[in-house]
């Protein structure tokens, strides 16, 4: 195997060598971030020191045996090898989440406590490492400490400015129709019953209930449950037709929800049959409702197949299932779109929250104080 040692200012940089010289097929043998001496104990310059390493390619092997003898074959040495590959493949990963952590390494020492704060939550390395930026700058730039409370306030303003033009707040009942979409499993259900249950007691509203959700009778059920407890009525469409009797027998409704069938939308299929019942040429606000519990990349997807949809804004669901919420952020910042309610329980209608700028950052933030340093 041949090796050579590395230095470079970033894991990154480090890696572009090794691969410059060994390829994609390198075996990093041992990294080590080496700190030179900085101003007053602060900015110290970290550099990366890398051992990699490399086998000599098989076909150079075989030009220097002579002659070839083909193996016999050994179900051992065939266990063994492929013991390998998945060895390599995991290594692989490693080194892109080593690749990862390096640019966020590039910090000072007193920033890190937060920068893994946010990324434990889940945000995206692009914003933690333009909130770093932005704390080495300020920091850079007015000579003055920043600690871990001004920290705090650094990144909460951060994120005012990022989410400053996005829309929040619930229903604005000014539109009769509320169309609520999401797949299956996120509560949709209890949701809109949430929403309704807030209209009728607290404006006193009339309301009803549309469900075309007729793939699921236990969501039927619940559904007239809920609008029981209310006095409200329900009807249940098969298809446009009926979509549109219900409109016509709710005319004298001061707001009407519509609760959509829980598909799985990761498939246009069911996005499309959708549209088929639900008319949305309607006066109508339309929403979807997201799980916080869900991986981001299910619900990107998500959110991709209801682009063609008129969506207002999000509403996120199970918020009091998880600890980790930076998807919030992420999904505002990739889709620029803002919140409408999120829900922290079952109860109706308590459990059920009219987002705000300022509660969706407390949100954002609200374990923050666990990451100060002792």
């Amino acid at each position: 195997m041949n090796m050579k040692k590395y230095k470079a200012d970033t894991m990154v940089n480090a890696m572009k060598k090794v691969r410059a010289d060994f390829g994609d097929d390198a075996v990093i043998l041992s990294s080590n971030v080496v700190y030179s001496k900085g101003f007053l104990g602060l900015f110290k310059k970290k550099s990366v020191e890398v051992i990699a390493g490399y086998d000599t390619p098989k076909e150079q092997v075989e030009r220097k045996v002579e002659p070839m003898i083909m193996p016999t074959p050994n179900p051992k040495l065939d266990e063994s090898t492929s013991q390998l590959k998945q060895e390599m493949r995991e290594m692989k990963k490693m080194l892109k989440t080593m690749q990862h952590s390096s640019k966020m390494g590039r910090f000072p020492d007193e920033f890190q406590p937060i920068l893994t704060y946010l990324r434990q939550q889940g945000m995206t390395n692009d914003v933690i490492n333009e909130i770093g930026d932005s704390m080495f700058n300020y920091v850079k730039e007015t000579k003055e400490d920043l600690p871990f409370e001004k920290q705090i306030e650094h990144v909460k303003r951060f994120f005012e400015r990022r989410l400053a033009e996005l829309p929040f707040g619930g229903i604005s009942l000014e539109k009769k129709y509320i169309n609520v979409l999401g797949p299956t499993g996120v509560g949709k259900t209890t949701t809109i019953a949430k929403i309704a249950a807030r209209v009728l007691l607290e404006k006193k509203k009339k309301v009803g209930f549309i469900t075309t959700d007729t793939y699921r009778i236990a969501a039927i059920e619940q559904l007239r449950t809920y609008a029981n407890l209310l006095q409200a009525p329900v009807e249940v469409v098969y298809n446009a037709a009926d979509f549109k009797q219900a409109i016509d027998k709710f005319a004298d409704l001061d707001f009407v929800f519509i609760d959509t069938a829980g598909r799985n939308y990761k498939e246009a299929k069911f996005v499309e049959d959708l549209k088929e019942v639900v008319d949305f040429s309607l006066d109508m606000e339309t929403f979807l409702v997201l799980s916080v519990t869900s991986k981001e990349e299910d619900m990107s997807v998500i959110i991709d197949q209801f682009q063609a949809f008129p969506i207002e804004k999000f509403i996120f669901t199970k918020i009091d299932e998880t600890n980790s919420l930076g998807s919030l952020f992420n999904l505002m910042r990739n889709y620029h779109r803002g919140i409408a309610y999120y829900t922290n329980g079952q109860e109706v209608p308590e459990d059920l929250e009219e987002a705000t700028q300022e509660n969706i950052i407390d949100l954002l933030l609200e374990g923050v104080s666990d990451a100060r340093p002792s």
